[in-house]
């Protein structure tokens, strides 16, 4: 997913009937302002969509959904491994792939237990390769069930496979992440951070974009930031983005996916907060912390001229 133009990878969120069903409507028109918003690819199946609260057909029927939906517009990645032996590991990325995404991405905690060395955890990523036959994977430093960084040799070393071509970074170090763009210079391969306080020094470092929780508030923000984060006619206004997201960081957390719902259903989007995974009660403090994020992004957009479609 290497492109010389910073892009936008949305990490999406799955909408839920009340009654705690897939809600299949909203999820289709979250995807569409996924799109609308510009973003160059999205990220199925992973933790913002509670991909470990939904069954493997849940999984599948998602991916495939959202995969029809985009409709070739943009690539698609989504998670293909949940635990177990390699071998079962394997099998259920290559039912993520025959779904049609453009790679398949690996958890790196999924890969080997916490209190297991670098060197075992290698031993099976080269595993799931070789049983994965040409599949193009991915890796995401998922902070559950606990968070597995990857040291910049380590991902070089896979990249240099010709097999991994995408990489959610959240290791919350720029230092690391140049490093890791230095060992990876010259490969199909982009690196797509997480961590919104460093955005723009990570953009300006290298990376192939953002892939963040932030763009299920406001994805056209994000994708704004990525066209003009090396514009010197925006320079003030890119700062002025940049430190809204800092400011805003522990409100976008607090209760997360919760408040996003919330959030787009400020928007327009119709769309329930149900959430499977138990984040934490939605207080009217919170509630009250969200509409008012919702008021300064509504200012700040006007201010940018950004056109939104919901």
């Amino acid at each position: 997913m290497e492109n010389s133009q910073k892009g936008f990878i949305p990490v999406m969120l799955t909408p839920f009937l009340s009654n705690g069903n897939i809600d299949y409507p909203a999820l289709t028109q979250l995807t569409e302002i996924y799109l609308q918003a510009g973003s160059s690819g999205l990220f199925a199946n992973c933790l913002s969509s509670e991909m470990f609260e939904l069954s493997d057909k849940e999984r599948i029927q998602a991916i495939k959904h959202v995969i029809k939906v985009v409709d070739g517009a943009v690539p698609v990645v989504a998670t293909g491994t949940f635990g177990g032996e390699i071998s079962k590991q394997a099998d259920f990325v290559k039912e993520v792939s025959d779904a049609g995404v453009e790679a398949v991405i690996a958890i790196t905690s999924l890969l080997a237990e916490e209190n297991e060395t670098d060197e075992i955890f290698n031993e099976r990523v080269f595993d799931l390769l070789d049983q994965t036959d040409k599949i193009p994977l991915g890796f995401y430093e998922c902070p559950v069930p606990y968070k597995r960084i990857l040291k910049p040799a380590q991902l070089a070393d896979f990249v240099s496979t010709g097999r991994v071509i995408y990489h959610k970074d959240t290791c919350l170090d720029l230092g690391q992440i140049k490093e890791k763009l230095k060992l990876t210079a010259g490969r199909t391969f982009g690196l797509y951070d997480a961590y919104i306080v460093h955005a723009v020094e990570s953009l300006k470092a290298g990376a192939s974009g953002l892939s963040c929780i932030q763009g299920n508030y406001f994805p056209e923000l994000i994708v704004w930031l990525c066209d003009h984060y090396d514009d010197e006619a925006f320079k003030d206004e890119v700062q002025m983005v940049q430190q809204f997201l800092i400011d805003n960081m522990d409100v976008m957390h607090n209760v997360y996916p919760v408040v996003s719902k919330y959030f787009l259903q400020k928007r327009g989007l119709n769309i329930s907060t149900f959430t499977r995974r138990n984040v934490g009660s939605f207080t009217p403090s919170i509630i009250k912390e969200v509409e008012t994020l919702f008021d300064d992004y509504t200012l700040l957009r006007n201010n940018l001229n950004i056109k939104v479609f919901i």
